[in-house]
């Protein structure tokens, strides 16, 4: 395999080495990395006649498709610098992101034309459409507001310093911000993780996650890396369609996150249907309940299943290989390849073993910063070990155990300050998840006139399961120290959810009152 020094280099080589192999399946579409490379290669050269320079910005506004695939590859090799926006956003917010980045072009699909083109932002100066229903599948410009120039210096290629991506986050702030990745930070990223995945070309990948999401898009970018195939899906909605098209294409690999797995699991009948070849199985974004890791164990007694933790700002920390699992279930592991860890107190001290503290992360999949936003970037971005070095600062508070394994506590806003005490959400989950009967859990802190907060556990139940609010709180008060025994329960028929399926706790905390 030659050496990549930039992102869209994962796509040239494996068409490459293995022009006529199936790379991405999308509800009965299938192309091959030829096929995808001759697209992208079309979308490149659109870009460039339509006037953008190196280092544009360009967003790809679509469903996660084989076209959206092929925009994202295209506007690397043009130069430029992708942002991946979410299907799902507001028209107010899409606007917000291009504005903000100050973006030159737009790719889109047919179906959402009259959005993109309802966009009064003065960078935007052209609008593509690009997908099967487009004329000959090919990006179609259908608004322009410069003529074609000259088009900048292209006479040297690349290098991997350049800015390749600019992911804006998820917005649980008024304004989401835009982590800044250069081809070099997702380079790193991408093969450390197919390195402790044993990842190759033999490997099919199911991706029911967005690709504004990363967890989602690097699915793509790592089958490609080794030239794998990924099966999109748009999403869980319809389980056991997905499961029907998981066991059809015979998928090895089954990324997801902890909604994903409840999903999962879930199913009925699930234990006596036939499940799909699985090699590896891999979470993210916060730790699976335990009862979870055994069930899925269980279903997959051949999957190696890999706890993982990561953020945008570095995509991936660490992992926890799964013969650790049965010794330390709870644990995210250790810093994956590449990658240094360590946690500090608020005056950037290493604290011992079983002391929470702020996780900081060193490596070369550590972002830029933040886009128009040095003060923002200098908060979490510090001065490490050598001269120029940035270190990232996490916002997340961990443990250690004595050989290195990290334990996730909260982020530090998510802390229940609660009569004096402070109560991590995590820990209290936890138990509720080792109650029969709890498919999701969700802990909060409600305003208390004498507590200051109070603990407040929001449960959805499984369909058969029997439970009232007294037997969770005696569930918990046996588990518990009393300043962490939840003083509301309530039962939900679903928690809030981000569109890439994590809880959305800000905004459970807005709805959920006090009551039992």
């Amino acid at each position: 395999m030659r050496r990549a020094f930039q992102v869209q280099q994962f796509l040239e080589e494996s068409a490459r080495r293995v022009p006529h192999k199936v790379a991405l399946v999308q509800q009965g579409r299938r192309a091959t990395y030829g096929e995808v490379d001759e697209r992208a290669d079309r979308i490149a050269g659109a870009l460039i006649a339509s006037g953008a320079e190196p280092g544009e910005r360009v967003v790809v506004y679509m469903e996660s498709s084989i076209d959206a695939v092929a925009a994202y590859f295209g506007i690397l090799k043009a130069g430029c610098v992708v942002i991946m926006a979410s299907p799902g956003l507001r028209t107010e917010r899409l606007a917000y992101i291009v504005k903000n980045s100050g973006a030159g072009a737009l790719i889109t699909q047919s179906s959402r034309r009259a959005i993109a083109l309802s966009l009064d932002c003065p960078s935007l100066n052209a609008v593509f459409t690009c997908d099967a229903a487009a004329p000959e599948e090919g990006p179609v410009m259908i608004a322009g507001r410069r003529a074609p120039r000259g088009t900048g210096d292209r006479s040297q290629p690349g290098i991997d310093a350049d800015l390749a991506m600019i992911i804006y986050t998820s917005g649980t702030t008024a304004s989401p911000k835009g982590v800044m990745l250069s081809h070099l930070n997702i380079l790193s990223a991408a093969h450390s993780i197919v390195s402790y995945l044993e990842q190759g070309e033999d490997d099919v990948v199911i991706n029911t996650m967005p690709l504004s999401f990363d967890y989602g898009l690097y699915q793509v970018l790592m089958a490609f890396l080794v030239g794998g195939t990924v099966v999109l899906e748009p999403s869980w909605t319809y389980p056991y369609q997905v499961l029907d098209v998981m066991r059809r294409e015979r998928v090895t690999g089954f990324p997801g996150v902890p909604s994903t797995f409840a999903l999962f699991l879930a199913m009925r009948d699930i234990g006596r249907v036939e499940l799909p070849p699985l090699r590896f199985i891999t979470n993210t974004a916060a730790a699976l309940p335990v009862p979870h890791i055994r069930a899925l164990r269980e279903l997959f007694p051949r999957a190696r299943l890999f706890s993982m933790y990561g953020l945008t700002e570095c995509k991936r920390v660490s992992y926890l290989p799964p013969e650790q699992l049965d010794q330390r279930p709870t644990s995210i592991g250790k810093g994956m390849p590449n990658v240094q860890v360590r946690v500090v107190d608020g005056e950037g001290n290493e604290v011992p073993p079983g002391v929470a503290g702020e996780l900081v992360v060193r490596g070369s999949n550590v972002m830029l910063g933040y886009w128009g936003l040095p003060e923002e970037t200098a908060r979490f971005l510090k001065a490490g070990r050598y001269p120029g070095e940035r270190d990232l600062y996490t916002g997340d508070l961990f443990t250690r155990d004595r050989e290195g394994y990290l334990y996730f506590v909260a982020r530090k806003d998510d802390i229940i300050k609660c009569g004096g005490e402070k109560v991590s959400p995590r820990e209290v989950e936890q138990v509720l998840y080792a109650l029969p009967g709890v498919a999701e859990a969700a802990v909060v802190g409600v305003p208390d006139e004498i507590l200051g907060h109070a603990i407040k556990a929001v449960i959805v139940k499984d369909a058969a399961a029997v439970l009232d609010a007294a037997g969770v709180l005696q569930h918990c008060a046996q588990l518990l120290e009393p300043t962490k025994v939840p003083k509301y329960v309530e039962f939900a028929a679903a928690l809030p959810k981000t569109e890439n399926g994590k809880i959305g706790r800000k905004d459970l905390a807005v709805t959920a009152g006090p009551a039992s």
